[in-house]
C-alpha cells in the first residue's frame, strides 16, 4: 500500500514539471524572469522524480532482502 502512495507522489513530480513547462510557455513573452523561475522548478521536479524513484526502489530491494532471511 505504501509503495503505491510513493509511486503516486513520484508521478506528481512529473505533473508539476509538465505544469511548470506549460507556465514557461505562457509567460515567455510577457515575463522572462518568471519563465526562468518555472524552468528551474521543472528541472527540480524532474530531479526529484528520479531521486524519489531510486530511493523507493532501494527501500523495496532492502525489504525483499530482509524477507528472504
Amino acid at each position: 500500500m505504501q509503495n503505491k502512495i510513493y509511486q503516486l507522489f513520484e508521478y506528481a513530480y512529473l505533473v508539476m514539471a509538465a505544469f511548470s513547462l506549460y507556465l514557461v510557455a505562457t509567460h515567455w513573452v510577457d515575463n522572462r524572469g518568471r519563465a526562468y523561475m518555472f524552468i528551474f522548478f521543472a528541472i527540480v521536479a524532474v530531479f526529484m522524480f528520479f531521486f524519489k524513484r531510486k530511493f523507493r526502489k532501494m527501500v523495496e530491494d532492502r525489504a525483499k532482502g530482509q524477507n528472504k532471511k
